[in-house]
């Protein structure tokens, strides 16, 4: 049983985060150097993807939204008549 859906672009901003976290921990720890130039495209890089990767999701969400609440043959909202029309 899933506790929440599944949100790939926090993922890919998350990784960005750990990968821009791993450099700089590296170049603290004297194991290389990162000039500052380099992480510009990582970052820009992980969050636009990041971007790219939610609006795909969000469109998927919606496309089978849209055809599940078209179907011809799902039950009415109401079918006690309680909400008849006067």
């Amino acid at each position: 049983m899933l506790l929440h859906e599944f949100r790939p672009g926090r993922l890919i901003a998350g990784a960005t985060a750990l990968a821009l976290a791993a450099l700089y921990a590296g170049d603290a720890a004297d194991a290389w150097q990162t000039p500052w130039y380099e992480v510009i495209p990582v970052l820009f890089g992980g969050l636009g993807l990041a971007a790219l990767a939610t609006w795909v999701a969000y469109r998927v969400r919606r496309r089978s939204a849209r055809t599940a609440s078209s179907e011809k043959y799902a039950a009415p909202a109401s079918t006690s008549g309680s909400q008849d029309m006067r």
